[in-house]
């Protein structure tokens, strides 16, 4: 296992704003940064970052966490491989426990199949470069491809023998687990036939990568020629590969759509690996499944800007155009460019060449709106219920742009391309944007309907934990707790009178039942930190393994609004810093839970003097209820309350 040194050295040094903003742009709001938030739709950003606390927040759907868990949550790894990934990241030693051989059963499942799919990837590419088979064969065909070592490596491109059970044995007398193996999609398992073979056979192999370089799945081309066998064939979906969410390239390519502030999007494996041959990196591809909004989103954390490179194939653009809704919807700029005839980009970059290959994009790329109306155009020609088709489908694409001064623009360009009054292709896009803003309010969560003026009172019904007792008298109880540990963590070292808050708080409580458990384990914590050393402040919670913890650390410390400059610049009010004082805050916070103890116990001992019979239980009941009478009366001078009795 990874050593602790190695754990506390990614919690430090890895940046919480580096890291999110290497998936979504962030903007910046105050000390804070904001974003739409990469976990759920919205239009309207309530995700936001907090680089002097190293957290995250979505006031939408209620993710958060540190930079370990961001990594854990996008990109769907473990908790170990969120470590490795940010130490390589960063460029800090990975530090083992034990030197480890490795042993995939002694893995969790998950890591295992990526061990396992890494073996079958060395193998594949052993066999391509190492085999008089692999070399005769799939090393042949890739170089007539034009593809040279180099481009091989960086892909890490490979063969499947022409066996049924070559990669199955080997790893099998590796101590591969054939579970392992099938879940993976690397072997086909026939339990009643008592057998088991390999997918993938007689195949060049295109490993498939996730974001941090990990191969997750294979395309795989057959080379012969055989009716009864796919063309392509892909490894099935599993735990570490949804197809919907993952784009062939996206690892190589992503640094270079980030620079370039573009992607260009193609359909197959050997169109990306071509134009990364010839110099142009920032290409992707769907691998020949329809675009979806999960692979929309990927392209999304490094550009809004993207290029559908097309092929020329009518039927193929007409099936792509809903995928390119799809872009739409999500706010992205999208262009298209068609090719030659009989030309697809891998063979039109090899004809011309890199420069030429680009200066072919700059010229002949068209907005989509533009694109689709000459296509429907074309084909409607003089046909007025296809020209009727033609604005329908065109208004159905500009309705789905969230920008409402883009939508406008194109509704000008397309009045003219289609020779129709502008008025009427403004009714129809209005007729169909009050419908489809009808069907968004009916799936809307309360927090996108949410007034900003009301999402105060929303967060404090949203951050009740799910360990709240059902009773809503402790709602206020929680939030006097969480206070008390909310300076506790973020002052724990401030001094009055030699006295640290800490050590303060701690003997202020020391009476009061804490009745929430997950603040009951998070002072469970603090103490047993106390024992070995460490004074823990709020990173050591927010980054706590423990998610219950690391959330409830997360929701008591982020502040969504910060104080306007406005009000001393403009108006001349001035706002005191939130815990000036904060002995006087944490003062003010004991008591304030003291308060709520009390009348919590009152209730509840109110309750069994209606429900007792038994006379000496009543009377002990009646003098409990004094004491308590007595101590609020106590407490309520210290805050000033007035009681009424």
């Amino acid at each position: 296992m990874i050593s602790k040194y190695t754990i506390a050295q990614v919690q430090q040094t890895a940046d919480i704003y580096d890291v999110v903003n290497d998936y979504t742009p962030l903007k910046k709001r105050g000390q804070n940064f904001t974003a739409c938030c990469p976990f759920h739709n919205e239009k309207t950003p309530s995700f936001y970052v907090s680089p002097a606390k190293g957290i995250y927040k979505c006031f939408g759907c209620g993710a958060s966490g540190d930079s370990i868990k961001f990594v854990m949550e996008t990109d769907k790894m473990s908790y170990v491989e969120a470590i490795r990934y940010l130490a390589n990241k960063y460029n800090i030693p990975i530090e083992e426990d034990v030197t480890q051989v490795v042993n995939v059963q002694e893995q969790t499942f998950r890591e295992s199949m990526l061990i396992a799919l890494n073996y079958a990837k060395n193998h594949f590419s052993h066999n391509l470069l190492e085999t008089s088979e692999g070399k005769g064969i799939g090393l042949s065909y890739f170089k007539e491809r034009g593809f040279n070592d180099k481009t091989i490596q960086v892909f890490e491109l490979g063969y499947s023998m022409d066996s049924w059970d070559a990669l199955t044995k080997q790893a099998l007398s590796e101590q591969f687990n054939l579970e392992v193996l099938e879940k993976a999609g690397l072997t086909v398992v026939k339990p009643e036939e008592k057998k088991q073979f390999d997918r993938f056979r007689a195949r060049v192999m295109f490993p498939i990568h996730n974001v941090a370089g990990k191969v997750i799945a294979f395309g795989a081309r057959i080379l012969k020629t055989d009716k009864n066998q796919p063309k392509y064939l892909n490894s099935p979906e599993s735990e570490v590969y949804i197809k919907n969410q993952v784009l062939y390239g996206i690892f190589q390519s992503k640094n270079a759509i980030r620079q370039l502030d573009s992607c260009f999007l193609v359909e197959g494996y050997t169109d990306v690996v071509s134009l990364h041959q010839n110099g142009v990196n920032n290409v992707v591809a769907s691998s020949g499944t329809s675009l979806t909004e999960g692979q929309i989103k990927l392209i999304s954390r490094y550009t809004e800007n993207i290029t559908v490179l097309y092929d020329g194939d009518p039927a193929g653009i007409k099936a792509s155009i809903r995928g390119i809704d799809l872009i739409l919807e999500q706010g992205l700029n999208v262009k298209v460019v068609l090719f030659p005839d009989k030309d697809d980009p891998d063979s039109y970059v090899r004809k011309v060449g890199e420069e030429a290959f680009k200066a072919y994009i700059a010229n002949n790329a068209v907005d989509f709106i533009t694109f689709k109306t000459r296509l429907f155009l074309d084909e409607a020609q003089n046909d007025p219920v296809k020209r009727a088709d033609t604005i329908k489908e065109v208004i159905n694409s500009i309705v789905k742009i969230p920008d409402s001064i883009k939508a406008s623009v194109f509704l000008k360009q397309c009045s003219n391309l289609l020779e129709i009054s502008e008025d009427i292709l403004v009714n129809e896009y209005n007729k169909l944007k009050l419908k489809l803003n009808k069907q968004q309010r009916e799936v809307a969560t309360p927090t996108e309907l949410a007034d900003e003026a009301t999402l105060v009172d929303i967060l404090n019904n949203e951050q009740l934990t799910s360990a709240q007792p059902e009773s809503q008298t402790v709602d206020s109880l929680l939030l006097r707790e969480r206070e008390v540990i909310r300076l506790l963590l973020s002052f724990p070292n401030s001094v009055l009178n030699d006295s640290f808050l800490y050590q303060y708080v701690f003997l202020e409580i020391e009476d009061i039942e804490i009745r929430i458990p997950v603040h009951v384990k998070m002072l469970a914590v603090f103490k047993e930190q106390l024992e070995l050393g460490a004074v823990p402040e709020f990173k050591f919670f927010t980054s706590h393994q423990d998610q219950e913890i690391a959330k409830e650390a997360i929701d008591m410390s982020v502040e969504r609004y910060e104080v306007s400059e406005n009000w001393e610049k403009q108006y001349h009010i001035i706002i005191p810093p939130l815990d000036e004082d904060p002995f006087q805050s944490a003062y003010n916070a004991v008591n304030h839970l003291k308060w709520e103890n009390i009348k919590m116990m009152m209730r509840e001992n109110h309750k069994k003097i209606g429900e007792t019979q038994n006379e000496s239980e009543m009377e002990n009941y009646l003098m409990i209820s004094m004491e308590l009478k007595k101590m609020e009366r106590e407490i309520a001078k210290i805050l000033g309350n007035v009681l009424g009795g």
